[in-house]
């Protein structure tokens, strides 16, 4: 029982460790695709900066509900509470999104070209199913549908990172201006799916 209870202290200390990566990787990402989105006026870019500091948020909760994985009682509460925080988090990014997309639609807004934008998304479509990959083995083992979901939201990061990249690589080759704003709009219902799943405390990995 003694070494059982000492694995799983080694593998909620390896969930934490790749909670801490999460925070700083996402919050590095975030500054800077929040930035470019600026600069260039891409709604697609700044949606996928936002997103990133609600990885941050999972990240933070993931963190707290690590720190309690060794009380049994507070185990459940922490996985409820941690879901429906970051639950809420992507329906106001589905609806801050779906609403700068329709209206850059509407009234034509063509977003500049965006270099540092095209490269972050490449190197997200690298790092987050590696990132994902691990938190679902710290997830079976531990018995976390709170880790499960954020490892969800990780690898939903990679599809995001994809049709970010979309978007901008036919703005920047092809000048299509359009696609920038309909990539944001593609986003939104898988966003607010994660989001809905969060709030009902399921784990959105159907």
């Amino acid at each position: 029982m003694t070494e059982l209870a000492l694995t799983r202290h080694a593998i909620a200390q390896r969930g934490r460790r790749l909670e801490y990566f999460t925070i700083a990787w996402n919050s590095l990402e975030g500054i800077v695709a929040i930035a470019a989105g600026l600069i260039a006026g891409s709604i697609s870019l700044v949606g996928f900066g936002v997103d990133s500091f609600i990885e941050v948020t999972s990240g933070a909760a993931l963190l707290w509900r690590m720190s309690v994985d060794a009380e049994e009682c507070k185990r459940e509460r922490a996985e409820q509470m941690t879901l429906r925080i970051v639950g809420a988090c992507f329906l106001a990014l589905a609806v801050y999104v779906g609403y700068e997309a329709l209206r850059n639609l509407l009234e034509k807004r063509i977003p500049e070209h965006s270099l540092p934008g095209i490269m972050l998304a490449c190197v997200s479509l690298i790092v987050m199913p590696l990132l994902s990959r691990a938190k679902r083995r710290v997830a079976a083992n531990l018995d976390s549908p709170a880790m499960v979901a954020d490892a969800k939201q990780t690898e939903f990061c990679a599809y995001l990172s994809a049709i970010l990249l979309g978007g901008l690589l036919l703005n920047a080759i092809s000048n299509v201006w359009w696609a920038d704003p309909v990539a944001a709009l593609i986003m939104v219902p898988i966003i607010a799916k994660e989001g809905v799943g969060g709030l009902r405390g399921n784990t959105c990995c159907g």
